[in-house]
């Protein structure tokens, strides 16, 4: 072999540790320069200043009056391969370890929803590949009784005192119903640290009795909840209502923090709370309620089951004047699959987890009851959801300093008193918050809430 014949990326030449450290380099290259010309052409509405390690990247519109106006200050250069074989999976996943920087998290995610029909090369091949596995396991598997213990274990059994932490008081963890939703936190009770709960609170408490005066209860009515939370729903039916309730949970935590509430409001005679899958309900609970409700519990049930879900429901209402009110996230229409991609929420927050869309969930409650429960109404209550989402993020910034020995102890195993742990940790349900925000903000997702009839 001539000299001139050898490459100069051979092993040969030069050790295995050098040819490592100067593929990784090439490897960044191409993704900056691929990334970068993907926003010079992509990104049409705002502006984006990046500043990493070879100097600063200007895309969009730079007028002053642009918004959202975001700058990301790369830390890691990891963070260009991360997003080029990732997509916005890998910007999260680059924010978590702190590859980047933001003092805008909600507008970098406002930008690329803006313009995601002409950012769409950002999905390389490889995040696809491994976006569709994920997705067509969930599809065609379903969400088994194995995935739905652990998607309770990764979402809900963390520490209560997280949830403690940004929650109001009542500790409901879904889309709270403001009395003006679209105009965000009061910039006037950011000056007073009870306010945003104060306001919090009664924009829950309204979410509660809105959806059971929905489910038309009454004094002496039972009712059967899929999916318990910390028990709000279920005590404000006890309480306010007279009703007893029977309510299944997954989730070990859940279940022993709201029997405690439970029992502190003196209810225990009224409330059941079951641990058990919903496809294990008792044969005792046959036509047996005369009011179902579910609060952003369908996300983790899967396409494959809606139908059996629905046949649930068909089989513990009574024959006649029975409801049933559904309240979950969606997806739209036009962007709903069965094959649902792999992103930060499904990986890190939900596992598994799937948003219906309306027509799916009506169409599924059709087939599965041949009709017996009537559509009465759809509500839209995504606008609400934006301004709960900014709640808990503020909650969570400000009360964090009191609950953080408590999430450490809920927690031994998570080593969250690492502090880098810690930062990783709170990182995660941030990102969530600006997330999901600028999502349901954009029209991305949805909120609605579904009540059917019999007669």
């Amino acid at each position: 072999m001539t000299k001139s014949s050898v490459s100069p990326w051979s092993p040969s030449f030069i050790s295995r540790l050098e040819f490592t450290r100067a593929l990784h380099s090439w490897l960044i290259n191409f993704a900056r320069s691929t990334l970068t010309e993907a926003c010079q052409k992509g990104i049409l509405i705002g502006h984006l200043t990046i500043i990493d390690s070879q100097g600063t990247y200007s895309f969009g519109n730079n007028d002053k009056q642009t918004e959202p106006q975001v700058t990301i200050e790369v830390v890691n250069d990891a963070f260009w391969t991360r997003v080029l074989f990732g997509g916005d999976l890998g910007f999260g996943e680059a924010y978590l370890v702190g590859d980047l920087k933001t003092d805008d998290l909600k507008g970098a995610f406002e930008i690329w929803l803006e313009n995601r029909s002409s950012l769409e090369s950002l999905s390389a091949f490889a995040s696809r590949a491994i976006s569709s596995l994920s997705a067509i396991s969930s599809a065609l598997i379903g969400q088994t009784q194995m995935k739905s213990r652990l998607n309770a274990i990764a979402s809900y059994d963390t520490s209560n005192a997280l949830f403690e932490c940004f929650l109001s008081k009542e500790m409901q963890y879904s889309c709270a119903l403001w009395d003006t939703p679209e105009d965000g936190l009061n910039p006037f009770l950011l000056d007073q640290t009870d306010a945003p709960e104060v306001s919090l609170e009664s924009a829950q408490d309204r979410k509660l009795h809105h959806v059971l005066r929905a489910a038309r209860v009454k004094p002496g009515d039972r009712i059967l909840e899929f999916g318990s939370g910390w028990g709000a729903l279920a005590i404000t039916a006890a309480k306010y209502y007279k009703c007893t309730v029977d309510t299944i949970t997954l989730s070990i935590e859940q279940k022993k923090l709201a029997e405690e509430r439970i029992r502190s409001e003196g209810l225990e005679n009224l409330i059941t709370v079951h641990l058990c899958d919903y496809r294990d309900l008792p044969r005792s609970f046959e036509k047996a309620f005369d009011a179902f409700v579910s609060i952003e519990m369908i996300e983790h049930v899967g396409p494959r089951y809606y139908q059996t879900y629905f046949k649930l429901v068909d089989w513990a209402l009574k024959s006649q004047n029975a409801t049933a009110v559904v309240t979950t996230s969606t997806c739209p229409e036009g962007r709903w699959t069965v094959y649902q991609t792999e992103d930060f929420c499904r990986k890190y927050i939900w596992p598994n987890g799937t948003l219906p869309s309306p027509t799916i969930l009506i169409t599924s409650a059709a087939k599965a009851t041949k009709s017996r429960l009537q559509l009465e109404c759809v509500e839209n209550h995504s606008a609400h959801y934006p301004r709960t989402l900014r709640t808990w993020a503020l909650n969570l910034a400000t009360r964090l300093p009191q609950y953080r020995e408590k999430i450490i102890k809920d927690q031994p195993a998570s080593n969250l008193e690492d502090p880098a742990v810690m930062e990783v940790f709170l990182r995660k349900w941030m990102y969530l918050f600006g997330y999901a925000e600028a999502g349901f903000e954009k029209g991305y997702i949805g909120c609605h809430m579904f009540t059917w009839r019999r007669l």
